[in-house]
């Protein structure tokens, strides 16, 4: 498998500090918070990795990364320029994913058990696609999965009335077939072609096969100061013991 790390956007909620540098090298305790988007996909066995920029200072992100080598990986670059939804930048990779199955992650997703469970057996699968899904409190700020007796049947985008609280996460397994859908797509209210759409079209087609998880430990989506400073803490309590 072949990973996509995306790196966009103009981390506007993290202003002033996004005016002076991207966002995903923010500090999440003691490492800048694409890094562990990296090291989650190196611990995965994905070694051939492609990160999308646009938005604010991508050139500090390619200057800090390099090419991969101090990481143990191979990385390349794409420019998706204006942000313009998360299914527009998974388009932008086509070339580089040349027929292979491939994981997406979003930069400022931390999963602090890592993802390779996540991974597994996805390649050699039928599946079109994988998601993971967590509970939360709030799931009407997330893309929101509808269930019936254990059947994903739908997503939704920030609905008003939640039809579940088990929301989607920042991580996706993907067959090139998911090209072919996001071509089809319209942007949405907000100007962007999104993932959740995407993932809502290819579950209610018959020509596509979508598999869910749910996530038992944690997941942290780091968009914000709180959320960057409630991921720092917990990182630092699980360091406590080395």
């Amino acid at each position: 498998m072949k990973g996509v790390l995306l790196a966009g956007g103009y981390g506007t909620r993290l202003r002033p500090l996004t005016y002076i540098t991207n966002k995903h090298l923010l500090p999440v305790y003691d490492t800048p918070m694409i890094e562990y988007g990296l090291q989650a996909l190196y611990a995965a066995g994905i070694k051939d990795i492609c990160v999308v920029l646009g938005g604010a200072k991508p050139e500090d992100v390619i200057k800090y990364l390099g090419n991969g080598y101090k990481y143990g990986v191979n990385l390349s670059y794409k420019w998706q320029g204006e942000p313009k939804g998360i299914a527009h930048a998974i388009s932008c990779t086509k070339d580089f994913v040349k027929g292979e199955a491939f994981v997406v992650h979003l930069a400022d997703n931390i999963f602090p058990n890592g993802i390779a469970d996540f991974l597994k057996d996805f390649e050699q699968s039928d599946f079109d696609a994988r998601i993971l899904l967590v509970e939360v409190e709030n799931p009407e700020g997330y893309g929101v999965a509808e269930i019936n007796k254990d059947v994903l049947i739908g997503l939704e985008e920030k609905p008003r009335k939640p039809k579940s609280n088990l929301v989607i996460t920042g991580i996706y397994c993907l067959k090139p077939s998911v090209f072919d859908v996001i071509e089809q797509l319209n942007p949405s209210w907000r100007g962007e072609l999104e993932i959740t759409e995407t993932i809502h079209k290819m579950v209610t087609s018959e020509k596509h096969n979508v598999e869910y998880r749910v996530l038992q430990g944690r997941w942290f989506d780091c968009g914000t100061f709180d959320s960057i400073l409630e991921t720092g803490l917990f990182i630092k309590e699980r360091m406590r013991g080395r």
